[in-house]
């Protein structure tokens, strides 16, 4: 398919198929030593729950982190370590679920990690910061849309920090993942934030690695001149090592998402 290229990120990074069992690894480890409250439900299906897990005294608020996959593989559970450098800084860490495709279209993830947000809210006060990566950074800025979320959540929104997101649907529909997908032309327009309005008030902040797929770069590119938002390229991430950030307290991407 035309883009299938383009979107491909495993085959361009050195030992690239080497990260998922070394996430998958890493988050079991650290659910072993943290703990958490895992598998509490936003809903009847079967991918609709979330882990949640607590800083030490009282929250400094909510970080939201919405895992990637295209939509169709990998489980928040592939990516708990990705909760220390929040819980470092004070900020409780809600990780949820979703169906995957085949099983469901994008529209309806959407709905799902809203209504996952609102369930995570309930469970933590204070503000609230939402980040998700690839096709998760693309979930995680659907929740920067009008009516998406409640007011009373979105009014608790402090910022919403997509990294490496899918902000322009269209292209996908060109590649042999839509085969499982599913995404026709008034999906990929009612899903693509860049080209829907954001919900005044709410900041967003892109953040996507120097040295990730030309067609990453331009998404997220894109989308920044779509909303008048900060886009910052972090110098040498790749698609696979831009999220490390968020296992370091003190990392530039850390510091982009709680300030």
């Amino acid at each position: 398919m035309r883009y299938d290229v383009a979107f491909a990120n495993a085959k361009f990074i050195p030992g690239g198929d080497d990260y998922p069992p070394r996430w998958a690894a890493s988050a079991e480890a650290f659910r072993a030593a943290a703990g958490g409250r895992t598998g509490l439900r936003y809903g009847p299906g079967d991918a609709e729950w979330f882990d949640l897990f607590l800083p030490d005294g009282d929250p400094a608020g909510l970080l939201v982190f919405v895992h990637g996959g295209y939509w169709l593989r990998f489980s928040p559970r592939d990516f708990s370590h990705l909760a220390t450098g929040p819980l470092a800084r004070g900020w409780a860490v809600a990780m949820p679920a979703y169906t995957l495709a085949p099983a469901a279209r994008i529209t309806g993830m959407t709905r799902q990690i809203a209504a996952a947000v609102t369930a995570a809210a309930a469970e933590v006060a204070g503000p609230i910061v939402i980040t998700g990566h690839s096709a998760g950074g693309h979930l995680s800025a659907r929740m920067a849309c009008p009516e998406t979320l409640t007011e009373a959540v979105a009014l608790r929104i402090a910022r919403i920090v997509p990294i490496s997101p899918l902000s322009d649907l269209r292209p996908l529909r060109e590649t042999s993942m839509n085969a499982e997908l599913h995404i026709d032309a008034n999906e990929a327009r009612t899903e693509s934030p860049a080209l829907l309005p954001r919900r005044a008030g709410v900041p967003v902040h892109v953040w996507v690695g120097g040295a990730e797929r030309p067609a990453f770069l331009d998404q997220a590119r894109r989308f920044g001149n779509a909303w008048a938002c900060p886009v910052t390229v972090e110098p040498g991430k790749h698609h696979f090592n831009v999220i490390e950030g968020m296992e370091a307290a003190g990392s530039p991407l850390m510091t982009a998402l709680v300030g």
